[in-house]
């Protein structure tokens, strides 16, 4: 077992689950040389954990009319005030991740919007909610992204 308290068998069915969500017992089973009992009891105990935290739909943002991908780097305008630019932009629709980061900014936003214009507006509600400038980097083309990464 390694120091992540996962060993193989753990190992390949998190791999299973990331490539696919969606994969039977009966698959993962196969996979890990268990019964689909105890795949299951395992699948549990990783969600009990915390090592699985949920299942969702992979959805191309593209084809629901937010084709405008951008990271937005923050940083408050004031550095003395309330660090809680997270809770102040957690239920602005577009913003799609919150990330902490170490370096010039403060926080990295994922954003998608449908179009430019979107794109200012969101920026501009950004600043007021939260008192921070912000940077822009768009996004031209995704090559990949949400690749499975083995635990």
């Amino acid at each position: 077992m390694s120091g992540d308290g996962l060993d193989g068998v753990d190992r390949t069915i998190v791999q299973a689950l990331r490539a696919d969500g969606r994969a039977t017992l009966a698959t993962l089973a196969e996979a890990s040389g268990l019964s689909q009992s105890a795949v299951q009891a395992r699948v549990r105990k990783l969600e009990a954990r915390g090592v699985i935290t949920g299942y969702r739909a992979v959805v191309d943002p593209e084809t629901v009319g937010l084709p405008i991908t951008a990271y937005v780097e923050i940083t408050p305008l004031d550095q003395s005030q309330a660090d809680d630019a997270p809770e102040r932009l957690r239920d602005i629709e577009g913003i799609e991740a919150c990330w902490s980061v170490a370096g010039a900014s403060n926080y990295l936003l994922l954003v998608r919007v449908p179009s430019p214009s979107a794109l200012e507006d969101l920026l501009g509600r950004i600043r007021r909610e939260a008192g921070v400038s912000t940077r822009s980097t768009i996004v031209l083309r995704t090559y990949f992204e949400g690749r499975p990464v083995l635990p």
